[in-house]
């Protein structure tokens, strides 16, 4: 909230959507916090009347945890933009990390900072976190409401 308490402060969102119904496809997403990466923030029209779908993610996990997969492949009804950040303000092309990421038949491995345009109708993931040296900053977005 602001420390103005203006009449738009239900349009700055600063806590954590409570209870996200997670897509059949994917896995239950921890909170970040406490060392650990998970979800930071979820934005849609439940939260602001009227929005469309954010979700952010720190994408984070200590040397010699397993690799993580996120999300099973699927396909939407929309077009979809993910982006993957790396956090080295030195080097900010530099992922800090590696992802396996699919879209279609095809296999990437995700090394540098990106966006990812997803044409509805599209298959992609799985997405598989491989490793992360820092913190990688992970949004979603669609014109929507609400995930689905």
């Amino acid at each position: 909230m602001s420390e103005v308490g203006g009449k738009y402060d239900h349009l700055i969102v600063t806590d954590l959507k409570q209870n996200i119904e997670e897509a059949e496809w994917t896995p239950d997403m921890p909170v970040a916090g406490n060392g650990e990466g998970g979800r930071v923030l979820f934005l849609d029209s439940e939260v602001v009347p009227g929005a469309f779908y954010v979700e952010t993610v720190w994408e984070y996990f200590k040397p010699g945890d397993s690799p993580r997969g996120t999300t099973q492949a699927h396909v939407h009804d929309y077009d979809e933009v993910l982006g993957f950040f790396g956090t080295d303000l030195e080097r900010p092309q530099d992922l800090c990390g590696e992802i396996e990421f699919w879209i279609g038949d095809e296999k990437h491995i995700l090394t540098k900072t990106c966006l990812i345009y997803i044409p509805k109708g599209l298959s992609h993931c799985p997405l598989i976190v491989r490793r992360t040296d820092r913190p990688i900053f992970e949004f979603t977005t669609f014109a929507g409401h609400k995930y689905k």
